[in-house]
């Protein structure tokens, strides 16, 4: 059948199916998330291991290996990455983007639960993941207060604002940084400990085996079932400290008599502060499948009500990856528009006919507007990439619906009436406008089948580019006929030749008359295009422009907290003279601002800070790009003694990583120092950092076995009383108390005088 003669004939079918088509994109446009890259899923799945106090060197040899080793007899492994520090192993494993990521989430936790009786007992539950790209933070906001100190400040933030947040749809974790946190600390007596006979281990497993509810069972009582529970908490530190407990000898001691029992904050180990004042703040991370403005909208309006509720309190954004989404979104909204003017503009100068003009012109929103609807249905979001293919498309839309129109003036020419010229011209254009339609659509879809990460990104581009190509078929085969014989009015006059024709006819006829020329031309034109390729740059993204940059600070391990802060404050002080940095946001020893990828959420160090830098806008900056104000920060920045200085974004900024790999730890450490220092010789190169591992001070004990024999004491038992005297027990065996609304664990430890002192 011929849709264009079927839709002359019957107008209201076509013109109803495009008002329903309309009201379903606008609907859809609404509805769509807008977001900066659309969310892909990788197959990647980060095992995070937790042994509070372990060394690195324990961590790889009793965890990370043996974990390393099961999950390698899995199918489908490209890479596997571990990164071990303090306490923490973090395996990461890459699978082939062929395998389905919640298959591979089950089969790593298979095999990590196939090993766990393996692993040591103390070791917290490992955390089996899959890698988010969703998961690094849009907006960072600092909290202050006139009233609250910062023990209830930080606990204003954990408890109502967290709460508050995480009410909001699409925000999927919130994050505090800095701040303190309530602890009922029990520091020992050395001397009386020794007196006594006893160990920080008996006191702390003590305290815990008093300390607690428990339930009891079941009694028939009174002609009732009731249950039975052991309630035997106390509520504050001062009934804590007359609590008497007993020694391994039998003999019994008020805790007051053997340590001091203060209910107070646990040892600062982050801080975040804002343009050098302390503050506490709060990262939010946005859920899969959200948009970055929806989330902040909605995360602003909520933060309004947080402070009409507590006027006291002051809350300031410190660090937004929003605006740039929605210049972003704004910027190739406005270009759309303009390419659809220029369009329409120029069907008009070659048509030179209003009525033919408009009903070209139709072609460009009723293709567009639909392809939403569509777009929608396949759960693709309003982001770079499907902009990026609708700018590109928006050409091509009136392409068919001009080549129609084209053809049914040339038969009004002729001196046949509007509707037996659309009837006419319409069947004798049919088969080139399809012809044309399809062969845009098989350059366009198959990017969309294009393997590799890239791949998964271009999925949306090639589907939305061929979508709108298509609707602009139906648009040209139904809608345009129809309106040009219902519409368009017979030209009263010729029109003449334009002014550039007989120059072109000129040059159509040279090339024709000197073929031979024409054809070399085209070659050198060809094959010199092709040549020029390897001069471009290459990348899979862009350098950005955006208003935002961060400094990472690395210093050597056994670096102190204090130590950090001190090199924070030095690197902002240098920082704030560049004309450019309007605000600086730091964090010290955590929040996953400035956090490695592969770095679990609270595994941060205290040795590493990282700077939020906030830049004046690239309209205010006198055509300076980010990356020239980038490099300035880093030669800046080269005073800073000992530190590893990394600035920027990562990714985008790293043009080039070098691996190098060896089964010899002591080589591999030795020749990356070797090519680090020879590529600093290399002229152009901005900054070498290398993620080589540095040596470590620590204190080692050697069991006497034949003493320790003789005592009664196994090695676990020194290890556990040294760890529990200078760090605490582990989370999950700390004794707690019981407060209305959270717990607060109950740390036993040697005061700072005697952790200092061998």
């Amino acid at each position: 059948m011929n849709v264009s003669s079927w839709s002359i004939k019957n107008p209201i079918p076509a013109v109803l199916l495009f008002i329903m088509l309309t009201l379903a994109g606008l609907m859809a446009f609404k509805a769509m998330k807008i977001q900066q890259f659309p969310d892909i899923d990788l197959p990647t799945v980060t095992v995070t291991a937790s042994l509070p106090g372990a060394a690195p060197s324990q961590m790889e040899t009793e965890i990370a290996r043996k974990i390393e080793n099961e999950v390698a007899t899995l199918q489908g492994i490209k890479h596997i990455y571990s990164k071990i520090q303090d306490g923490t192993a973090t395996i990461t494993v890459e699978f082939r983007l062929e395998k389905p990521t919640q298959e591979a989430v089950d089969d790593v936790r298979d095999a990590v639960s196939r090993i766990r009786s393996d692993l040591p007992g103390d070791l917290r539950d490992p955390v089996i993941s899959k890698a988010n790209l969703a998961g690094s933070p849009i907006l960072t906001y600092t909290v202050a207060s006139s009233r609250m100190d910062d023990e209830a400040l930080s606990w204003f933030v954990d408890n109502t604002v967290t709460k508050s947040m995480l009410s909001v749809r699409g925000v999927g974790a919130v994050a505090r940084v800095g701040g303190v946190t309530r602890e009922v600390r029990v520091e020992l007596d050395p001397a009386r400990l020794l007196a006594l006979n006893a160990t920080a281990a008996d006191i702390s497993r003590q305290l815990r085996q008093i300390q607690q509810e428990a339930s009891g069972g079941r009694a028939d009582v009174g002609g009732a079932e009731q249950t039975v529970r052991t309630l035997a908490t106390v509520q504050s530190a001062e009934e804590l400290a007359r609590m008497d407990i007993v020694l391994s000898d039998g003999r019994r001691v008020r805790l007051d008599q053997l340590a001091s029992v203060s209910d107070t904050v646990a040892e600062q180990r982050s801080a975040a502060l804002l343009n050098g004042k302390p503050v506490v703040g709060f990262e939010i991370t946005r859920s899969r499948g959200a948009g970055e403005i929806e989330v902040a909208d909605g995360v602003r309006a909520e933060l309004e009500k947080l402070k009409a509720a507590h006027p006291d309190i002051t809350i300031t954004e410190a660090f937004n990856f929003v605006d740039p989404v929605q210049e972003n979104f704004e910027g190739s909204m406005a270009l759309m528009y303009e390419g659809a003017i220029l369009a329409v503009l120029v069907v008009w100068l070659f048509l030179r006919d209003w009525r033919a003009t408009l009903v070209s012109a139709t072609a460009l929103p009723l293709s567009m507007i639909p392809a939403f609807a569509v777009m929608h249905l396949m759960g693709f979001t309003v982001n770079v990439v499907t902009l990026l293919s609708m700018s590109l498309v928006v050409g091509i839309l009136v392409d068919d619906a001009i080549v129609e129109i084209e053809n049914i003036i040339r038969h009004l020419r002729m001196g046949k009436t509007p509707y037996q010229a659309a009837m006419e011209a319409a069947n004798e254009i049919g088969m080139a406008v399809i012809a044309t339609t399809f062969t845009l659509i098989a350059v366009f879809l198959p990017t969309a089948f294009m393997s590799g990460v890239p791949g998964k990104f271009f999925v949306q581009f090639g589907w939305t580019a061929a979508i709108a190509v298509f609707f602009s078929l139906v648009v040209a085969r139904m809608l345009t006929p129809m309106m040009a014989a219902y519409f368009l009015k017979r030209p009263r006059k010729e029109h003449g030749e334009p002014f550039w024709m007989p120059h072109y006819l000129k040059w159509a006829a040279w090339c024709l008359k000197h073929r031979v020329l024409t054809l070399i031309g085209a070659a050198v034109f060809f094959f010199g295009s092709f040549a020029l390729v390897p001069l471009l740059p290459t990348g899979f993204i862009p350098p950005d422009d955006l208003s935002q940059t961060q400094v990472y600070l690395s210093l050597p391990p056994g670096s102190t907290f204090e130590d950090t802060l001190a090199v924070a404050e030095q690197a902002r002080e240098i920082v704030q003279k560049n004309p450019h940095v309007k605000m600086v946001y730091t964090a010290v020893g955590g929040g996953a601002s400035g956090a490695d990828p592969f770095m679990p959420r609270g595994a941060s160090e205290v040795r590493k800070a990282t700077l939020t830098i906030n830049l004046t806008h690239r309209s205010e900056r006198g055509g300076i790009k980010k990356q020239t104000v980038e490099r300035e920060l880093r030669e800046a920045l080269t005073v800073l003694p000992g530190t590893r200085v990394n600035v920027g974004f990562g990714g985008s900024n790293e043009k080039y990583v070098l691996v190098l790999v060896s089964e010899n730890g002591q080589a591999l450490a030795e020749h990356g120092r070797i090519v680090e220092r020879e590529l600093r010789t290399l002229p152009g190169i901005g900054n070498v950092t290398t993620s080589a591992s540095l040596v470590r001070p620590e204190l080692v004990i050697r069991p006497d076995f034949a003493k320790a024999a003789e005592l009664g004491v196994t090695s676990a038992a020194i290890a556990d009383t040294l760890r529990i005297a200078t760090a605490g027990d582990y989370d999950q065996d700390l004794p707690k108390l019981n407060l209305s609304q959270r717990q607060v664990p109950i740390i036993v430890k040697l005061p700072p005088g005697a952790r200092q002192d061998m």
